[in-house]
């Protein structure tokens, strides 16, 4: 009687050859980018910003990574009439690429928080988009729109009591503002307020201070106590928005 085992072992290793192949993933190039709303790409010059990749129906983890790299080509992106399908991008642009084993049509959550070196001014951005196996999603990629100012603050003494407000403002891509620059000083409002809780002590608008993105300005004489520090920028011509907030201490006098 013929032994029926080589055609027994090469039928198990055939199916499980198949069900190996049915499974196996694609190789799948995402570059994702983020880009400063009516600025440019969001990088190495603010920290970057961290990325999460993610099956958006099951939630398990894909990818994760740092976007890096410069901010982009300022008359590309900012002066320059943009075609369809024009690249706004370079080589040098920052960016994040993940390369994801995907089996079958994804629907891919990216989650991307920062900027991560301006860390009170950071938000986070989320989309989701179907990734097909091997569709490659490269040049300029999956860009995400990070709305926001960037607003960092210093204060100090003035004279007779008063409180100098300092404050360095620029796009979350840490591109600069100045009169009549790419980034017009005279499009931005920003304003300082003094709280005790929900109260308002003082207020003072901020005036360009002769230095990109430097503002400044005078709060009168506070009694002492504890108290929180406001800044709010606005944009005149887009709906970008700052705000961050600090303590600010006045101790009474020895």
């Amino acid at each position: 009687m013929r032994s029926i085992l080589p055609t027994l072992f090469l039928s198990m290793s055939m199916s499980l050859s198949l069900a190996a192949s049915a499974v196996a993933g694609t190789p799948t190039h995402v570059m994702v980018r983020a880009q400063s709303l009516d600025a440019k790409f969001i990088g190495n010059h603010t920290g970057g910003l961290q990325v999460t990749l993610s099956d958006a129906r099951s939630g398990a983890v894909l990818a994760k990574g740092l976007i890096s790299g410069g901010t982009g080509d300022t008359p590309r992106i900012m002066l320059a009439p943009h075609l369809r399908n024009a690249p706004l991008s370079d080589k040098d642009t920052a960016g994040f690429e993940a390369v994801l084993d995907l089996a079958q049509p994804t629907l891919v959550k990216v989650d991307a928080v920062g900027p991560m070196g301006r860390p009170a001014s950071a938000i986070s951005v989320s989309s989701t988009m179907w990734i097909i196996p091997g569709h490659d999603v490269l040049g300029d990629g999956w860009v995400l729109t990070f709305p926001g100012i960037v607003i960092e603050p210093t204060t100090a003494p003035g004279p007779d009591g008063a409180i100098k407000v300092n404050a360095n403002v620029t796009m979350m891509c840490g591109c600069p503002i100045t009169p009549a620059g790419t980034w017009d000083a005279n499009d931005y409002r920003i304003d300082a307020t003094v709280l005790d809780g929900d109260r308002t002590v003082a207020a003072t608008p901020l005036a360009y201070a002769g230095q990109p993105s430097q503002f400044t300005g005078v709060l009168p004489k506070i009694r002492p106590g504890k108290y929180r520090l406001r800044l709010v920028a606005v944009n005149a011509r887009t709906p970008n928005t700052g705000v961050v907030e600090q303590a600010l201490d006045i101790p009474a006098p020895r």
